[in-house]
């Protein structure tokens, strides 16, 4: 039997800090688990310090929770520089490292610049645009240990949109239903007690009207809202547009 850190993933969300994915898709991310995919989490550092964590240990084992709450399939962290990351040639590939050993079919990460937050989420997106890149570049097998090449089907990113409703630029967006599993994405969140303590309580009803604001404009109860970076395709026109009465 393969090593859990060997096996393909379908999918592979990547964030700055412990926390991150949770806020941003956590819901999105749970659905799939529930539908069978394999689904990753990447961490790119672990989040500390930060003022209510006593240390590293315990953001770990929060994100470890987290983690088995919405029933992703592995967790991974880089480790690299909380506060101080950058996007560098050296972090580029870390994190092309795993999406050639872990092969996704599709990555998610941060779009756009969340002014006001951590500097971490921009930097952040920029190492994950790179990574994809790198994953599929050849020749390169002194960087990679020989590693094949992993072309990546598509990439798509996620903003924190916790105090607006605009959106950064992309050629289109897309809603995913969380609906049913919204209760497990705010379940997520709080296992994070060192971040979300009593008196940051209002972070839960904050990500619940957000995703509430975003269903609604899918048609659905609950959603999630992905940036995508290429049109989309419909092989039927109908089906898209009037799903309820397309011909079967």
């Amino acid at each position: 039997m393969a090593d859990a850190s060997e096996e393909e993933l379908d999918l592979i969300a990547v964030g700055a800090h412990p926390d991150d994915v949770e806020i941003t898709c956590g819901g999105t991310l749970a659905h799939l688990s529930q539908l069978g995919y394999r689904v990753g989490i990447v961490d790119l550092t672990d989040g500390e310090p930060t003022p209510g964590s006593p240390g590293p240990d315990v953001r770990l084992e929060e994100a470890r929770q987290a983690a088995r709450i919405l029933g992703v399939a592995d967790r991974i962290n880089l480790n690299l520089p909380n506060r101080r990351l950058f996007d560098s040639f050296e972090a580029r590939v870390a994190l092309a490292t795993v999406f050639r050993k872990r092969k996704p079919k599709v990555v998610i990460g941060f779009g756009g610049k969340t002014v006001l937050a951590s500097p971490d989420h921009y930097q952040a997106m920029l190492i994950t645009d790179a990574a994809v890149f790198y994953s599929r570049l050849s020749k390169w097998d002194e960087y990679f240990d020989g590693l094949p090449t992993h072309p990546i089907a598509n990439q798509l990113s996620f903003p924190i949109s916790l105090h607006g409703l605009d959106l950064p630029e992309a050629s289109g967006y897309i809603v995913a239903d969380v609906s049913t599993t919204l209760e497990i994405k705010l379940e997520s969140i709080r296992a994070y007690k060192t971040q979300f303590p009593p008196a940051k309580s209002g972070i839960f009803r904050t990500v619940e009207a957000m995703n509430r604001y975003h269903g609604a404009t899918a048609g659905f109860e609950a959603g999630e809202v992905f940036m995508t970076h290429r049109s989309v395709g419909v092989g039927d026109l109908m089906k898209w547009a009037s799903p309820r009465h397309a011909r079967t």
